[in-house]
Parts: C-alpha cells; sequence; structure tokens
C-alpha cells in the first residue's frame, strides 16, 4: 500500500461525500445538502489528503489563519484504511503547515474521543456551539 499526501489539492464535492460515506463521518454531515457541502469544499483553506493511487482514501478539511488557530474540520479516513496512521499523518501534515504557535482545534464524535487522546489531543471542555436556528437576542 503507497499512500500519497498531498496539500490543497483540487477535491470535488462529489469525492468529498464519498469519503465521508465511506468513513461513517457522512452520518454527522449534511451529505444531502450540495450546497451546503460544495461550500464546504470551497470555504476551507488547508486542505491534505491521503490517496492510494487515484482514490481519495483520507481528508483533514481546515479553516486556518495560519498564526493562531486552526479550526479542523473534517478528519476522515476511508473504513478500510483506518488504524493504519493515515488520520495521524494527515494531521501531522496538517500542523506542518501552521505556524509555531497555531493551535489545531477539533470537535470530536464522541466515539473518536479515545483516537484524539491516543494521538497527542487534549480535551478541552470549554468548547461552544451555537446553531443558526436558536434565537441569540435575548
Amino acid at each position: 500500500m503507497s499512500i500519497k499526501y498531498k496539500i490543497n489539492t483540487m477535491v470535488s464535492v462529489d469525492q468529498f461525500i464519498e469519503l465521508l460515506n465511506e468513513s461513517t463521518l457522512g452520518e454527522r454531515r449534511p451529505i444531502d445538502d450540495r450546497e451546503c457541502m460544495e461550500g464546504m469544499v470551497s470555504n476551507s483553506n488547508l486542505v491534505v489528503t491521503a490517496w492510494d493511487d487515484e482514490k481519495m482514501i483520507g481528508i483533514a478539511r481546515s479553516i486556518t489563519d495560519f498564526s493562531y488557530a486552526c479550526y479542523l474540520s473534517d478528519l476522515a479516513v476511508h473504513k478500510r484504511y483506518q488504524k493504519k496512521g493515515v488520520g495521524k499523518k494527515l494531521q501531522i501534515i496538517t500542523q506542518e503547515q501552521l505556524g509555531p504557535r497555531c493551535k489545531l482545534i477539533l470537535i470530536a464524535a464522541p466515539a473518536a474521543n479515545p483516537y484524539y487522546e491516543h494521538i497527542g489531543f487534549t480535551n478541552n471542555p470549554r468548547c461552544w456551539v451555537l446553531d443558526r436556528d436558536q434565537d441569540i437576542s435575548s
């Protein structure tokens, strides 16, 4: 198995959706909303991908200022390639693109918490999320 990693290589919406489905992350992403998925792909400013020949088998999709904060919005690896170091390598390459003080931040699915701890992340209970359908005027 010869996996190649690429930085900011063009990824189609179909490739992205297919990988999300093959990694189980599709269960928690709006894969039926193509316009949203297009925005997710086109508006990310740091995308690291893993390829087995012509097939994308992993992605680390981030939004960052490259200096202080990098939000790793999606880290997905095809089920057949999990537990082979692909996710960790995607995260390492992502970090290599960032400045020395830049923190890598993510929100993990509950089942993924042990994985992130295993690869060196520390849990931070201070994350807050505001959904668009909530009333913030009060």
